[in-house]
């Protein structure tokens, strides 16, 4: 379970929907190979921030006092701390998070609180980007003066800037800003037409600047392109004026192994496929070999934002929702195994899933979440079912490179978790709602990514005390089926799409014969309405369902 902060509610509203984040004692797989910041052990103790020749020690605004400089650090690092330890949503929001809001919901404190988690957060902490995200949302809408002043606080326009700023400072900057795009969208959007913000986030994507800044300067510009066309107009046009296109540079990243690459690889492609097309430059699914590949995620079962790549087996989400997806191929009988690349080691729930599982993502529920779903997160070390967790330490939190083991033998009624060939005991759980349907599935926190073998090349850490089937040797995709389209192509083939006026709201392939009962809801054809617990259009309990003759 994934909780959600939206602007909109309360604190205390907030921190129920916030609660599962994660522990943050895991690191990246790949600190060894990145620079280290020598400052940021003194910046953790509260020692440097962006606003202290900006404001005083003390500022008074409508009769309140902000805390210092050191005691806001303070307070975002006790969020930090405490937030993995969280499981429970009957629990009280930290008085740390309490005064955070308190301090933000002033114009001034909201820039002083932005910054003190600019300083503050950690390079290698595994939800620091993701911590920055759902605090901002959780603060009230800036101003654009606000964002302004914070700009200037930034010091973006001056050349000298990242002198005067470390790695992990840029990195965090980056992640603020992607995050105050994505806020400002809509009527509210602000358009990129600061050279110094373009300039900043442009000059960053380069081969010899740290992986970490490269991928977030990335995400932001791909969050402010989703927020105006006139943004990602200058922005392509930005992009196409570099020689090369930065973009196509660090495209080649998207195999490396050293997985913060990996990730600004994936990001790129995407980008080039989705936001800043080039011309004559082909499809990336154009250029796949599939050969060998049977089965997939399924871009047809996956909530909004989760993006897949092009040979369909890998996944990321970068949007401040609970994105999920489920694979293409059922079982039913028989033990099935599958494995999982860990590409970031934030917050992940991957295990498996029936049809009757409901995707939440703007609630924060996923795989794990329901009774017809049980997942394995490793970051928190956690298994989750039904909303419910139980701790697992008998195995370390995750990191970049490891190897998830998903077994399910309905033989035995049993699902098997290792990480790294280190099996965690058997769950059974699951089996007392759900005895068959079974796919592999995953939910995926803000900044996470992660890679799926289903069979088509060995597995690292196969199961030895039993015999296994895998899906790729059992499943089979038409030619069309193993497509994943970008966005774009995908929504002009729908708008293309000539719908009857009795198809199903659903599919819009099948015709509508189908009442739902108590509800009385119609509009849904006889296969899907199977798929469905729960009214999609009022959320009531299904009791019955009828063929609808009117």
């Amino acid at each position: 379970m994934f909780y959600i902060i939206t602007g909109n509610t309360t604190c205390k509203d907030s921190f129920i929907k916030f609660v599962g984040m994660g522990n943050c004692l895991c690191k990246d797989g790949n600190e060894e190979t990145t620079t280290q910041d020598p400052q940021d052990v003194s910046r953790a103790a509260g020692a440097t921030i962006l606003l202290d020749n900006y404001m005083d020690t003390e500022v008074e605004a409508t009769n309140y006092k902000f805390p210092t400089s050191s005691k806001i650090d303070e307070l975002v690092l006790e969020i930090l701390s405490v937030i993995g330890l969280l499981v429970d949503n009957e629990q009280e929001p930290p008085p740390a998070m309490l005064k955070l809001h308190n301090i933000a919901d002033k114009e001034d404190g909201w820039i002083q609180v932005v910054s003190s988690m600019v300083n503050v957060i950690p390079m290698h902490n595994p939800l620091g980007p993701s911590v920055i995200t759902l605090m901002l949302d959780d603060c009230p809408l800036p101003s654009k003066d606000s964002v302004l002043r914070l700009s200037q606080v930034f010091k973006l326009s001056q050349k000298h800037s990242k002198l005067q700023t470390s790695p992990t400072q840029q990195r965090n900057i980056c992640v603020v800003l992607g995050c105050i795009a994505e806020r400002l969208a809509g009527p509210s959007s602000i358009a990129i037409q600061s050279d110094a913000t373009l300039d900043y986030l442009v000059s960053n994507l380069r081969e010899d600047i740290e992986p970490y800044v490269v991928l977030y300067s990335l995400i932001a510009l791909e969050k402010f392109a989703q927020t105006s066309s006139e943004n990602k107009v200058t922005i392509k046009r930005r992009l196409l004026s570099e020689k090369p296109n930065p973009l196509l540079e660090l495209e080649n990243w998207v195999t490396e192994t050293h997985y913060v690459q990996r990730q600004v690889g994936f990001c790129a492609q995407w980008c080039l496929d989705n936001l800043f097309l080039i011309e004559d430059r082909k499809y990336s699914y154009e250029t796949v070999d599939l050969t060998d590949v049977n089965v997939m995620l399924n871009t047809m079962d996956v909530s909004e934002y989760l993006k897949i790549s092009p040979n369909g087996l890998e996944a990321r989400c970068d949007a401040c929702s609970f994105e999920s997806v489920r694979c293409t191929f059922q079982v039913d009988e028989g033990v099935w195994y599958y494995e999982t690349l860990i590409i970031t080691t934030g917050v992940m729930q991957i295990g498996w899933a029936t049809k009757e599982s409901t995707f939440l993502n703007h609630e924060g529920y996923g795989i794990g979440d329901d009774q017809y779903s049980l997942s394995f997160d490793g970051c928190r070390r956690l298994i989750w079912h039904n909303a419910r967790s139980e701790k697992f330490y008998s195995v370390p939190c995750w990191k970049a490179g490891d190897i998830l083991g998903c077994l399910l033998d309905l033989n035995k009624l049993e699902i098997i978790f290792s990480l790294n060939g280190v099996a965690l005991k058997p769950c059974t759980q699951l089996f007392r709602c759900a005895k068959s349907g079974f796919f592999a599935a995953a939910s995926f926190m803000s900044f996470q990514q992660c890679l799926f073998n289903f069979g088509n090349k060995p597995f690292k850490y196969p199961p030895t005390d039993r015999s296994y089937q895998t899906f790729n040797d059992h499943a089979s995709l038409d030619p069309e089926d193993k497509i994943v389209l970008p966005r774009h192509i995908y929504l002009n083939q729908l708008r293309r799409l000539s719908v009857r006026e009795d198809s199903c709201t659903l599919c819009f392939d099948r015709k509508a014969s189908v009442k739902l009962l108590p509800c009385d809801h119609r509009g849904f054809c006889q296969t899907c309405s199977k798929q469905l617990s729960e009214c999609p259009m009022c959320r009531a309990t299904i009791i019955e369902m009828t063929v609808d003759n009117t």
